[in-house]
């Protein structure tokens, strides 16, 4: 079980210019909530929805599925995109997946992404074998707020194998597409992540058709990146990314 408290969505602010953030597997709102709030207070609409199956206990999770979540993307993006002229997105880890999925289904509508040590891949050799698992092995033992200093991030201590299984799904889903992406990366990557390796990064990097792709190494944070020492360098570099690509707050006629 988590805190139910702390792994509330968030949604926040009023600018023209929308901000969605999406968290990573078994994770909640928490781990984004910070950096939300802090892109809210610069004067953009944030949301930060709660991924179905997160944010309660690890047996709901293993009732889900890849579409599940990603359907959940889908509609928070469609309603910042009617409220707002401009959406980006913003991730972390499996967040990074969902993120990307959409930038390949609807790249008009993704005006740039950024990702926090996105997952594409998994450290643990027997992810790949979750499918064979699930039907012996329910859950193991969670990697949980990965990070230099004590965190929270709303995470299960358990993972469920089934939702390991959608995972790779989704990951089989979304890397042979990577080209269809087109929009600016801003892309942050802990030097040390007892997470996702350094080839989600790479991946990302060879095949997307993103003509700005901008790449930052942490060396003072672990997976959970924006819980963690470099939190700050996040958001400051997250602002200054929106306003590079043209997205102040008070961009738009409306503002004028």
């Amino acid at each position: 079980m988590v805190d139910r408290a702390s792994s509330e969505p968030f949604y926040g602010g009023d600018g023209l210019v929308g901000v969605l953030f999406v968290h990573g597997f078994t994770g909640s709102p928490a781990s984004l909530r910070p950096w939300a709030e802090q892109t809210a207070q610069a004067g953009y609409r944030v949301a930060v929805p709660l991924l179905p199956g997160h944010g309660t206990r690890w047996q709901d999770l293993a009732a889900t599925g890849w579409r599940d979540w990603y359907d959940r993307v889908d509609r928070e993006l469609t309603a910042l995109t009617q409220r707002c002229e401009r959406v980006f997105l913003a991730s972390l880890s499996m967040g990074g997946a969902l993120t990307l999925r959409a930038a390949e289904l609807r790249p008009a509508d993704v005006a740039g992404a950024i990702l926090v040590n996105p997952a594409l891949t998994a450290r643990n050799p027997l992810a790949g074998a979750a499918g064979l698992l699930k039907h012996a092995v329910r859950s193991t033992k969670a990697i949980a707020n990965d990070a230099v200093r004590e965190i929270d991030e709303g995470a299960y201590d358990r993972v469920p194998t089934a939702a390991v299984h959608q995972m790779l799904q989704l990951w089989g889903e979304t890397r042979p597409y990577l080209d269809l992406v087109q929009a600016p990366l801003l892309i942050f990557r802990s030097a040390t992540d007892h997470v996702v390796p350094p080839s989600s990064v790479q991946i990302i990097r060879r095949q997307v058709s993103s003509l700005q792709v901008t790449e930052h190494v942490l060396t003072q944070s672990y997976h959970v990146a924006t819980l963690d020492n470099d939190a700050p360098f996040i958001v400051s570099e997250t602002l200054a990314f929106l306003e590079r690509h043209g997205a102040g707050p008070g961009s738009g006629p409306e503002a004028r």
